[in-house]
């Protein structure tokens, strides 16, 4: 029983905070695909979440606990998972039996974690360094000229591209299996599975766009 038990906290844990995950990635995609719409608006909403004191003391932190919590969870039940299926193995074909994304969730989870490792050292640590270690002086205006030089470099833009078209794997299987696990079987339960598939292609392809779109449109030095 206790077994058992713990087998489904750790579960019901990846999927909220998968599904926490879910919604802040929405909202990352809504504020950075507006640097290809206007740069104001851009600049302007950056500008309020990298100052604002509920954003940067208390929804910052939980979002990177969230990270932790998400693939520290993911690495266990996967560890527990293969140990379990050692012997079944033997007579197991997995093409046959499951899609390939459900197969390697652990290889997508592992390039998207090294991705998020990318885009920390490109926005996330330059942003700590301005703020609280040179404390520059606050420039409203900084924010787009700043997020297109970061996709200057071709090979960053390949490094990014490539992370989102495996973290639209890594959605396929995952969202979808998070609704699963919280037991969500109702009349609704084929449209939210439908709504899942769609994000899993949307926003990773959103993000991909504006990965694209930014590297051709450079800011002349």
């Amino acid at each position: 029983m206790g077994i058992t038990s713990s087998t489904i906290a750790r579960k019901v844990t990846m999927a909220l905070s998968g599904l926490f995950l879910v919604f802040f990635l929405a909202q990352h995609f809504t504020i950075n695909v507006t640097a290809t719409i206007d740069p104001d608006t851009f600049n302007s909403w950056s500008h309020f979440m990298g100052t604002n004191i509920v954003v940067q003391y208390l929804l910052q932190p939980v979002l990177i606990l969230g990270v932790i919590l998400h693939f520290v969870m993911g690495i266990i039940i996967e560890l527990r998972n293969n140990r379990a299926r050692v012997k079944s193995y033997k007579s197991y074909k997995g093409n046959e039996n499951s899609t390939w994304a459900s197969r390697n969730m652990i290889i997508s989870g592992a390039v998207i974690l090294a991705f998020l490792g990318l885009h920390f050292y490109d926005f996330w640590i330059p942003e700590m360094i301005h703020k609280y270690i040179e404390s520059n002086p606050d420039d409203p205006t900084r924010y787009y000229a700043e997020t297109v030089h970061k996709f200057e470099d071709p090979i960053r833009v390949g490094l990014y591209v490539l992370s989102f078209v495996l973290l639209m794997f890594h959605l396929w299987h995952g969202f979808a299996s998070s609704f699963q696990t919280m037991g969500w079987n109702n009349k609704y339960a084929k449209a939210v599975k439908g709504f899942t598939k769609v994000y899993a292609i949307a926003i990773p392809l959103g993000f991909i766009f504006i990965a694209i779109y930014l590297h051709f449109n450079q800011i002349p030095h």
